[in-house]
């Protein structure tokens, strides 16, 4: 009797797991190098980039509707605060700034990263929308918060003032800010002390490797 012999299929190669799609929030008192932080973050990782806020604001000199802002009427926004279509919201220096639930989830259903550089109101605000939500949402899923602070406000004062450019009332208004925003350090699940760029910054990196499940 012949015997049949089974071929072996060979099995497709193993692909790199997708990372989910995360919503990183990241505040920081004024002066700790947040900006800097972020900014690195953006260049090395093209997959993250920074959520497009709305406001009610005239557009600056070279501003596009769309890539800086998303420039609407005071009308228009109030509506959509109404309708409960902001993530976070606040009135500062009697403009309005936001940013929109659908433009965030857009960007991650697109495979896109999404980050937030918002202040610690605006974060209370965000993750109270988000408790509303089912665990399973993907902007739920996916939020990562990391507060970044200095070594010390003695320390902050030191980098605010070597700046040379802020007035000394600007300078005491920014330093009573930052006690005050320090204090919510520790509801972030994440926490990084800027006391040296380099070591911030692989920190940085480390949380949201993890959270990407790369690491």
């Amino acid at each position: 009797m012949e015997e049949h012999k089974h071929e072996l299929i060979p099995e497709p190669p193993l692909q790199p797991r997708a990372s989910r799609p995360l919503l990183i929030v990241v505040s920081a008192p004024s002066g700790c190098g947040k900006s800097t932080l972020c900014d690195r973050l953006v260049d090395e990782f093209p997959k993250i980039i920074y959520s497009v806020s709305c406001t009610t604001r005239s557009p600056r000199e070279g501003e596009v509707d769309g890539r800086e802002y998303y420039f609407l009427s005071k009308k228009e926004f109030k509506d959509r605060t109404k309708s409960g279509e902001f993530l976070e919201w606040a009135k500062v220096h009697g403009n309005y700034y936001g940013t929109l639930e659908d433009t965030v989830l857009y960007a991650m259903e697109e495979g896109n990263h999404v980050l937030l550089d918002i202040d610690v109101q605006g974060v209370k605000q965000l993750r109270e929308h988000l408790a509303q939500m089912d665990p399973r949402h993907p902007l739920r899923r996916g939020f990562t918060d990391i507060f970044i602070s200095p070594p010390s406000l003695e320390e902050l004062e030191r980098r605010l003032r070597g700046r040379g450019t802020d007035e000394e009332k600007v300078i005491r208004k920014r330093l009573d800010n930052a006690e005050g925003e320090m204090a919510y350090a520790k509801e972030y699940s994440f926490q990084i002390v800027n006391d040296e760029l380099e070591k911030a910054y692989h920190e940085l990196k480390t949380v949201i490797l993890s959270a990407m499940g790369l690491s």
